[in-house]
């Protein structure tokens, strides 16, 4: 355990997305919770890590993750946390989606789909709200998305390297003003 007046952010990317082999940035896929093993060792690590406030993207599949992991126990929503809206490309066949040919993780980042935002526009969303949700001593554990955790990283472009897999782990410790160290990314529970 940490000690009690100490922030971290627990960062948990949602079970497997049921989106059919589509595009489901904003689109309200429901989340595919067989797993039981996995859940079950997850569960046990958010125990030992000494989780004192649940918070979760308003979508279905974060909110049914949330709900597995805990029974009973309602987190609370917001919804800055909701995946990067993909504009017109949201439910296109992963394999219909346009080639955006060799551009740089800059580039990248700055692209925005037409009708969507950019993964810069989510980051300038993302942040401000962890920084509100870290604001109060406590592990706080967040229930959310790919690009959700990549921005919370605080890198930039760079961010987008970095592959997130359904129910893993991104562990946060929050410093004064809003800084934080990332303790570990990508984590799975077993």
């Amino acid at each position: 355990m940490q000690p009690v007046d100490e922030t971290r952010l627990i960062l948990i990317r949602h079970a497997p997305a049921l989106h059919e082999g589509r595009l489901a940035g904003r689109r309200d896929v429901a989340a595919n919770l067989s797993d039981a093993a996995q859940f079950d060792a997850l569960r046990a690590m958010l125990a030992r890590e000494g989780v004192t406030r649940r918070v979760s993207s308003p979508a279905r599949r974060c909110v049914q993750t949330a709900g597995v992991l805990w029974p009973g126990q309602d987190a609370s929503q917001d919804a800055r946390l909701w995946e990067q809206d993909f504009g017109a490309w949201e439910g296109m066949a992963f394999a219909d989606l346009p080639d955006l040919g060799n551009l740089s993780r800059a580039d990248l980042a700055a692209h925005c789909p037409p009708g969507g935002e950019s993964f810069t526009d989510l980051c300038a969303r993302v942040t401000p709200a962890l920084q509100e949700i870290a604001s109060a001593p406590g592990v706080v554990a967040v229930v959310a998305h790919a690009g959700v955790i990549r921005a919370a990283l605080g890198v930039g472009p760079a961010a987008l390297g970095f592959e997130i897999a359904p129910l893993s782990v991104t562990m946060l410790r929050v410093f004064p003003r809003h800084d934080w160290s990332v303790a570990c990314v990508n984590r799975m529970a077993g």
